[in-house]
């Protein structure tokens, strides 16, 4: 480990930071991390001294001298050892500049304990750094046209590697993503890092419908849907008109749905839940926050709570819809806006389970409460896909507590439980006894045990009835 975090130390103007600095039209740069600094992304090789020039742009950035030479640095690295510095929380603009000071001292040293308070002070100060310089994900293109400027590429030159003029002049305006393929070769060939050629996910309608949406389509006619001689396209215009998802898909995947999801399909999906959410009365918006899940998740104690879910929705200002799976869409749920601004959940009843339609439910319901703005008007969730941060991770916690609040689960529940503890901290949180056994099968693996208290096959057969048109 330690000669490993040796080889690393050295600092290398990182590929990512060089190109935002291309990527902003403005000229600025973007501030260079710590685990940049600290680590680089591996030091350029386009000319023998870009190592140091590296180094003398981090010190005319941050004021300070240069490891290459220059006293700035020794001199505060004399002042840092004799005055015996302690560690501290980084809580101000002073304090985090004191840390990145004392971090290029320790960057110069090899012993354990410079190693050690590095380690200590690389937490902190990339605590302070994701809070107040925040930036921007490098696009693919960006770091094409990076590695184009350094090496004196032209457009023409591109096409060995994405395939014809046209698709080079697509993926440079962004409006193309690339093939594993041309990755593979961009990678290969001009030594652009894998990870900067992955970019964000976005649908790009095909120019003819695939076997998947034709299929969807044909379902969606037989719900009733759309009308029996109805083309896609209109289809698809007439649910533009109720509310922005549909476009908003074009533009856009979020982070939880499965590869194999066929976007054709779930385009017509939510075109489909907003044909129906505009069917449905609400009641004034009120506030959507954690008391309000709560309220929620407890009508799922209610022996007719099939007939309260929605009304209870509704008299949050909330719209449910809830149509079935279709093929191709590989979904559990979603959260929308109608065009009235009206927050919409749409659940496919996929998995039929009681356990499993609350916690997409609530699920759903921290999207509507936390997540949907002018800019994410449409949030799809396959809940088979792992969230392990950002805003999914956010929902399955934001839920999980509405649902059982974790100082309950706590008291009452281990590895050893029985089914009378789960009904006990079912009673506790006021909720349907499917939703503890649910939740004990996830939290330990075994999911055969408590099967019998799932719900399985209860919600489709008294819930069919919110799926009319």
């Amino acid at each position: 480990m330690r000669g490993r975090r040796h080889g690393r130390r050295r600092l290398g103007a990182a590929f990512g930071a060089c190109c935002h600095a291309v990527a902003n039209r403005s000229g600025v740069r973007s501030p260079v991390s710590f685990r940049e600094l600290r680590h680089g992304w591996g030091a350029h090789s386009y000319g023998g001294d870009s190592l140091c020039r590296a180094h003398h742009q981090i010190r005319h950035r941050y004021g300070s001298g240069c490891l290459c030479g220059g006293d700035g640095w020794a001199q505060d690295r004399h002042n840092r050892e004799t005055s015996g510095m302690t560690i501290r929380p980084i809580r101000t603009k002073g304090d985090y500049d004191k840390a990145m000071a004392r971090a290029r001292v320790l960057m110069v040293r090899d012993d354990q304990d410079s190693i050690d308070e590095l380690d200590v002070l690389q937490v902190l100060v990339e605590n302070w750094e994701r809070t107040h310089h925040a930036v921007a994900a490098v696009t693919p293109a960006d770091a094409i046209r990076f590695r184009m400027g350094q090496t004196g590429l032209k457009p023409r030159d591109l096409v060995a590697y994405l395939g014809t003029k046209s698709r080079v002049s697509e993926v440079l305006n962004g409006q193309r993503q690339l093939t594993v393929d041309q990755i593979r070769a961009l990678s290969q060939h001009l030594s652009i890092p894998v990870e900067s050629l992955i970019g964000p996910t976005r649908h790009e309608p095909k120019s003819r419908p695939s076997a998947t949406s034709v299929a969807a389509v044909e379902k969606l006619r037989k719900l009733g849907v759309m009308k029996a001689r109805e083309e896609l396209s209109a289809f698809l215009s007439r649910a533009g008109n109720l509310g922005p998802a549909v476009a908003m898909l074009r533009k856009t995947r979020t982070e939880r749905t499965n590869a194999k999801t066929d976007f054709g399909a779930v385009e017509a999906w939510c075109a489909a839940v907003l044909v129906m959410a505009d069917k449905v009365s609400v009641k004034p918006r009120k506030t959507l926050d954690a008391a309000a899940a709560r309220q929620l998740a407890k009508v799922s104690a209610e022996p007719n709570w099939p007939s309260l879910v929605r009304s209870k929705l509704a008299s949050l200002g909330v719209a449910l819809v809830v149509l079935e799976h279709l093929p191709g869409t590989y979904l559990d749920g979603a959260a929308m806006c109608r065009r009235d601004g009206t927050p919409v959940i749409a659940v496919t009843l996929r998995h039929d389970r009681v356990d499993n339609f609350w916690f997409t439910l609530l699920h759903e319901f921290a999207h509507v409460c936390c997540h949907l703005s002018e800019n994410r008007k449409v949030i799809l969730d396959d809940l088979e896909v792992s969230a392990v941060d950002g805003i999914e991770a956010q929902a399955d916690a934001f839920a999980s507590n509405a649902l059982i609040p974790e100082k309950y689960w706590n008291e009452h529940i281990s590895e050893y439980s029985t089914a009378d503890d789960l009904q006990l901290v079912a009673n506790r949180a006021g909720v349907h006894p499917a939703i503890a056994a649910g939740r004990w099968q996830y939290r330990y693996g075994d999911y055969r045990r408590f099967s019998k208290l799932l719900g399985r096959g209860e919600v489709r057969k008294v819930l069919s009835g919110l799926q009319r048109v």
